[in-house]
C-alpha cells in the first residue's frame, strides 16, 4: 500500500473534526501528489507532540525557519510507509528520543496552516517519551525544552495547545 493510500484510510477512519477531515480527503482525491512537499497547493504532514505523562510536560522545539515553539514534525519522505510512521519518525529525529512510542495508533487532530512553502495539512499525532528520556537538538531546531502541561499556552500558538488538550484527554 502506498503512504497516499494510507493516508486515505487513516483520514476515513479518523472519527472527529469532519469539514477538516474532507478537506484533506478531497485533497487526496484531486492531488496524487499531495503528499510531497513539491505539490505547491499543498501537502499533507505529520507531526507528533511528544509528553512525558508522569512528569506532566511537552518537548517543544523551537523551529529553525519559522522561530516558534512547536511539535515535532514535518514533510512526510519517500521511505514512508504510513502516516504514523512519519509523525513517529520525525519526532524521533527532531527530538533525539529513539525509544518514543505513539500514544494512539490514529491521529490526534488535525490542522491546516500556511507555511512558507504551502499550506500543511498536518496530520497530528502524540508520543509518549519514556521516563529518564534524554533530547538532543537537530539541525532543524534552534533550540528543544521541556514545558510543563500550564506553561504551553505562554510560549506556543492555539494549534499546538488545542493539540496538547487533545492528547491530554487521551492520555
Amino acid at each position: 500500500m502506498s503512504l497516499h493510500d494510507d493516508a486515505v484510510l487513516v483520514l476515513k477512519s479518523y472519527e472527529d473534526q469532519h469539514e477538516l477531515r474532507q478537506t484533506y480527503l478531497d485533497h487526496l482525491a484531486e492531488r496524487p501528489d499531495g503528499m510531497w512537499k513539491d505539490c505547491t497547493a499543498g501537502h499533507i504532514t505529520a507531526s507528533a507532540l511528544v509528553v512525558d505523562p508522569q512528569r506532566e510536560r511537552v518537548l517543544l522545539t523551537l523551529h529553525r525557519k519559522l522561530r516558534m515553539w512547536l511539535q515535532m514534525g514535518g514533510h512526510c519522505e519517500q521511505s514512508d510507509s504510513t502516516l504514523a510512521g512519519a509523525a513517529l519518525r520525525e519526532a524521533v529525529e527532531e527530538s533525539g528520543i529513539a525509544s518514543l512510542r505513539l500514544l494512539q495508533s490514529g491521529p490526534v487532530r488535525l490542522d491546516r496552516h500556511h507555511t512558507p512553502c504551502a499550506w500543511h495539512l498536518d496530520v497530528q499525532y502524540a508520543a509518549i517519551a519514556p521516563p529518564g528520556a534524554l533530547e538532543a537538538i537537530s539541525d532543524e531546531s534552534l533550540d528543544l525544552r521541556w514545558f510543563a502541561y500550564d506553561e504551553v499556552a505562554d510560549v506556543a500558538d492555539d494549534s499546538v495547545v488545542r493539540l496538547l488538550a487533545a492528547t491530554r484527554a487521551r492520555i
